[in-house]
């Protein structure tokens, strides 16, 4: 389990907004320690809530599904247990079938169809593990036959935001690792 070193502000002390989203994660998760945190810098969760998560990734010219993938997918890689949660109940609520849920990690399942396939290797590219990613000619080719590159560049941004959040929420120990998490503290790593 997380034991971050930042304080944790109560949730009495945090704005209405912030309050909400307490609530929010006590109920899905059974904890809000992030939130608590965030409360040390609420002007942050202003951000990340409502500039990246409300003006962007909800509300961007690129559909909610597809964002929802890319995030799915992003999460399943990276290993956050938190992350992965949160976005099944999303990507459920965004109307991505229970089966594409499930298999996110087998990109060639078969209920996946090219566009969505395109999708998941973008994600794998820009993945924490990935350090050799590039957007290949033969991947924009068939990202391009779907997206415009407007839509490509702000896929990019969304994914770039959710794997620095990934590696933040790790570094900072906020969030629980699942076991292919690639983010191993090196006192960890030693034992």
């Amino acid at each position: 389990m997380p034991n971050p070193h930042l304080k944790r502000v109560p949730r009495d002390q945090l704005s209405p907004f912030m309050q909400a989203a307490h609530d929010q994660n006590v109920k899905i998760h059974g904890e809000a320690d992030r939130v608590e945190i965030y409360g040390n810098a609420p002007h942050v969760f202003d951000f990340y809530r409502k500039d990246f998560y409300e003006r962007l990734f909800y509300a961007g010219q690129v559909d909610v599904p597809t964002k929802e993938l890319l995030r799915l997918r992003l999460a399943g890689i990276h290993g956050c247990a938190h992350c992965n949660r949160g976005d099944r109940l999303a990507a459920a609520k965004a109307g991505i079938a229970q089966d594409k849920i499930d298999s996110i990690m087998n990109p060639a399942a078969a209920c996946f169809d090219d566009r969505e396939r395109a999708i998941l290797e973008l994600a794998d590219q820009i993945a924490l593990p990935n350090m050799h990613g590039e957007l290949t000619k033969d991947l924009y080719d068939r990202l391009r036959v779907h997206y415009s590159d407007g839509d490509l560049y702000e896929l990019g941004v969304v994914a770039a935001v959710l794997t620095g959040m990934a590696k933040f929420l790790f570094v900072y120990d906020l969030v629980e690792r699942e076991a292919n998490c690639p983010i191993v503290p090196l006192s960890d790593a030693a034992e």
